[in-house]
């Protein structure tokens, strides 16, 4: 593995933990409490992360050279996702399931999903994946989509801490 791929793989390994380890740490029925209005709740959360991780998908579907350096488009990305004053709009295609999630279902299917990224790890990087692009932005390399999903659970791992923590201090009598 060469040092680009190994820094960006330990970079998904930790992000990893720190989501897991918030929905773990969570009971069942705080993970389905609604924090506050306008607000997903907490498993809704590691649900929307889930299906964005069907990308893994699209990193190992059809790949082509890319002329451009392979992590050109990591720094908007980056700046995007962890700019907290920014609110987005979830693509229709990973809203996260409505009603009670099942918290052990959840967090088998992202341990799951999660591994499925070290197929990755010996693979080429800076092939350009052409399966899917987000209109914003265009084709990205395998690099630039492991980069994403990084910066797309860092956003959200920062949401879940909010939510945890809200709940906590409204249900601390609880």
């Amino acid at each position: 593995m060469n040092m680009q791929n190994k820094d960006v793989f330990s970079e998904l390994e930790e992000i990893s933990k720190r989501l897991l380890f918030l929905l773990e740490s969570a009971n069942e029925s705080d993970l389905n409490r609604i924090p506050f209005e306008g607000s997903w709740t907490a498993a809704q959360v590691g649900d929307h992360l889930l299906k964005s991780y069907g990308v893994v998908d699209t990193l190992n579907g059809q790949t082509e050279n890319c002329n451009r350096a392979a992590d050109q488009k990591v720094w908007n990305i980056k700046n995007t996702f962890l700019d907290f004053s920014l609110k987005m709009k979830s693509p229709e295609a990973i809203l996260p399931a409505s009603g009670v999630i099942s918290k052990s279902h959840l967090i088998a299917n992202l341990n799951k999903k999660l591994s499925s990224f070290k197929l990755f790890e010996n693979q080429d990087l800076t092939l350009e994946c052409k399966d899917f692009t987000i209109p914003e932005y265009g084709p990205f390399t395998r690099l630039e989509w492991l980069w994403f999903t990084i910066f797309h659970t860092c956003r959200h791992t920062y949401q879940l801490e909010r939510i945890l923590a809200s709940l906590k201090a409204k249900y601390a009598w609880y």
